[in-house]
């Protein structure tokens, strides 16, 4: 695990784990970067339910709902497209968070319009959903890792600042993902 990220993700698992919440991703760009970071630190069976990796447009339709008029409108990696895949990703799972990623983590792929290094990154929660624009200037690497940085830190907020009642109101159900008595995860 990245040694900086640790106690983020440290930080995120209590908060999860006090307020019972359950977590998803949906990501294109970080090719599941995010979840394997989060499952990194054993006890994460207790709040991640798993992930998406919707790197293809053809992922992003069929599993979490984006429609085609969406991406021929927006494109991949845009505000809308990012807010739609953690809406899906959402209601697909039935997670009290979930966390989309989308951008062009380069080195090719860029426009103008669409640098390399534009990422959009969504959140949605018992509170509705917000989408944050970034721009990374690193390689490809960088960039990926700048990208599961931010969605540590923006998952980290939404935790924090939700109560536990909320939680369970917000998904409507008091069932909540237990650990693996084997240890796992």
């Amino acid at each position: 695990m990245d040694e900086e990220l640790q106690p983020l993700i440290e930080r995120l698992q209590a908060a999860c784990l006090a307020r019972h919440l359950l977590v998803v991703t949906a990501e294109s760009c970080t090719g599941g970067g995010l979840v394997d970071s989060l499952t990194d630190l054993p006890g994460s069976s207790g709040y991640v339910l798993g992930g998406i990796v919707a790197y293809a447009d053809r992922v992003k339709v069929d599993q979490l709902g984006v429609t085609p008029a969406a991406l021929a409108a927006h494109g991949a990696v845009s505000a809308h497209v990012a807010r739609a895949m953690a809406l899906g990703a959402r209601a697909r799972f039935g997670a009290d968070l979930a966390l989309a990623i989308t951008g062009v983590a380069g080195p090719d792929g860029g426009t103008a319009a669409k640098p390399v290094g534009l990422t959009y990154l969504a959140l949605a929660g018992p509170d509705g959903i917000e989408v944050r624009r970034r721009v990374w200037s690193g390689d490809r690497s960088a960039n990926k890792r700048s990208s599961v940085r931010a969605a540590v830190e923006l998952l980290l907020e939404a935790a924090e600042a939700t109560e536990a009642t909320e939680a369970t109101e917000a998904t409507g159900r008091s069932d909540r993902n237990e650990p693996s008595s084997a240890g796992v995860g």
